[in-house]
């Protein structure tokens, strides 16, 4: 009976599952934010729309139109693979930069700020594809690096002067909050890839009192600062925003006003369904929501570590974390805003917020990160090997450590 089920195509009772290409819990979670996010930009926009557009579901539309085309990206990203994706890296670096230079030639300008190329029913924000390119360029030139990382003018030097030239073009669009989670980003890759930490501290050192007089030197970032610092102070002027957004999550409670039925959105907080759309789910879902809403954040973040963690080789390594750290920052630094813990500054909730290029360049990112959690090789997990570089004269052979496993 064993002979005759083999023959059709069945095998013993003990033979091993084939597990699944990619990890369905990092899908689930984020198709989960998407959905979540659908829900939340209607809740949040439908009544400003109706007014201003004639049309309650125009931002609903256009964000279920991004999702659309981002979960394609993703689907095409995990069937190529991640190795194919990041031979790409430094064309797709190339352009990311002409993208960033075109913005400030001829982009649209919204909000005091130029940041947006027009295509069509959407808006181009070439700085939301410059933080994916950057950590595509990051993992494949530190895997190609391998212990030559550890120098200053290997390591360091090239990785900080793109990162510096992407944030400087950043600064131009008066987008600093961008420019802060692209030095997280390559801060955390590098820490990865094995550089050494007195570099990196030192370059922190050397960047935290540039980056004050940015703040310092700009009129509507110091304000911004001070509105920060005492917000009630300044509440019908510069924090006008960070104000109604605490009032809103504070009106939330525990179980919050009802979805549908949150009042900050009413023409009382700017950007309701963009930058502070975490304040109209506090306000609408209260405590409980915004839990939810972190939850499957940390979700993400779990199952993207141990992507980079089960990775096979240092490419994936390297750009599944630098996925992951992309994620965490952003989510972190938008709800620190939101909830009045830093400076107000123009950067979308991960998956969430209404804004097609984040979204399509996030799921277009979480499709590779999909493809290295398939990985069973633990890059990182693996034991110094020892290889034959030679034997002396009259003695055994010698063996040298090889760093990850790999051979030189």
């Amino acid at each position: 009976m064993s002979t005759l089920r083999r023959v059709q195509g069945e095998g013993p009772p003990d033979a091993p599952r084939e597990e699944p290409r990619f990890d369905p819990v990092l899908l689930a979670a984020v198709v989960a934010l998407v959905a979540v996010g659908c829900v939340m930009v209607y809740s949040a926009s439908a009544v400003e729309a109706g007014r201003r557009l004639g049309d309650e579901f125009h931002y609903l539309k256009r964000q279920a139109f991004a999702a659309a085309i981002g979960f394609a990206a993703l689907f095409a990203a995990l069937r190529v693979g991640y190795r194919k994706v990041l031979a790409l890296a430094y064309p797709g670096l190339l352009a990311s930069l002409l993208l960033l230079v075109a913005v400030m030639l001829f982009g649209k300008t919204a909000g005091g700020a130029q940041r947006w190329i027009p295509l069509g029913p959407l808006n181009l924000q070439p700085s939301e594809i410059a933080k994916i390119a950057l950590v595509l360029y990051l993992a494949r030139s530190l895997a190609r690096k391998g212990d030559h990382v550890r120098t200053f003018s290997i390591g360091l030097l090239p990785h900080l002067i793109v990162t510096c030239a992407m944030v400087g073009l950043c600064l131009w669009q008066r987008d600093l909050g961008t420019g802060v989670i692209l030095f997280l980003v390559m801060f955390a890759m590098l820490f990865t890839a094995g550089a050494r930490v007195s570099y990196l501290l030192a370059a922190a050192i050397v960047a935290a009192p540039i980056a004050w007089h940015i703040v310092k030197s700009t009129p509507y970032r110091y304000a911004r600062w001070l509105a920060f610092l005492d917000p009630e102070q300044y509440k019908t002027g510069v924090g006008f925003q960070l104000w109604e957004s605490l009032l809103g999550t504070a009106n939330g409670g525990w179980l919050g006003q009802g979805l549908g039925q949150g009042k900050g959105k009413l023409f009382f907080l700017p950007a309701a369904h963009t930058d502070f759309i975490a304040a109209v789910i506090a306000e609408e879902t209260g405590l409980l929501g915004i839990l939810f809403l972190l939850a499957l954040h940390a979700v993400v973040v779990w199952r993207g570590i141990r992507a980079a963690l089960r990775a096979s080789d240092a490419l994936g390594c390297y750009a599944a974390v630098g996925l992951t750290v992309l994620v965490g920052a952003q989510t972190a630094v938008n709800l620190m805003v939101v909830f009045g813990l830093l400076p107000t500054k123009g950067l979308t909730l991960p998956f969430i917020s209404y804004g097609g290029s984040s979204l399509i360049t996030l799921l277009a990112g979480c499709g590779v990160l999909l493809s290295i959690s398939g990985e069973r090789g633990g890059f990182l997990r693996r034991l110094p090997a020892a290889i034959r570089i030679g034997a002396p004269v009259g003695g055994a052979p010698r063996l040298a450590p090889v760093r990850g496993g790999e051979a030189p």
